[in-house]
């Protein structure tokens, strides 16, 4: 991949790692879980807030410095930029791993709407990790 399209992709990364972000803070309410979450023990319920605000913390993190630094980290300028993506193409290749083998196939399988969001929530998180080793790799 030349240089102009991994910072390219970085910066399509960037963004789609921003908008997650986002998401993630009102993931509970989006996904109609607001009663559920309210129902968990206080301890749960506590831990899986505070999770999701890190969960979008290190997203926005991840998204705000890959595109201050995609031309950078697309020409393998310096040796943290490029322990910097392998560290989060690792982040999103274990989190491919496991929308597959975390999930049940229960939460979309046999519903095209909820098929189609599985398979571009995978492919997505595939595409990053892609990007990221690339970028880490040269």
């Amino acid at each position: 991949m030349k240089t102009d399209s991994l910072i390219l992709c970085l910066q399509l990364a960037a963004t789609g790692q921003l908008v997650l972000a986002i998401l993630s803070l009102f993931l509970g309410r989006l996904l109609g879980w607001r009663e559920a979450i309210a129902n968990m023990p206080l301890l749960v319920r506590e831990v899986f807030l505070i999770h999701g605000w890190f969960i979008s913390i290190t997203l926005g993190i991840f998204g705000v410095l890959t595109w201050r630094f995609a031309p950078e980290m697309a020409a393998g300028a310096h040796e943290f930029l490029r322990w910097f993506a392998g560290g989060i193409a690792l982040f999103w290749g274990i989190r491919c791993v496991m929308q597959w083998t975390h999930y049940s196939a229960e939460h979309w399988r046999g519903m095209p709407d909820r098929t189609a969001i599985h398979w571009i929530v995978f492919v997505s998180y595939a595409a990053f990790t892609a990007t990221y080793l690339k970028a880490a790799l040269g």
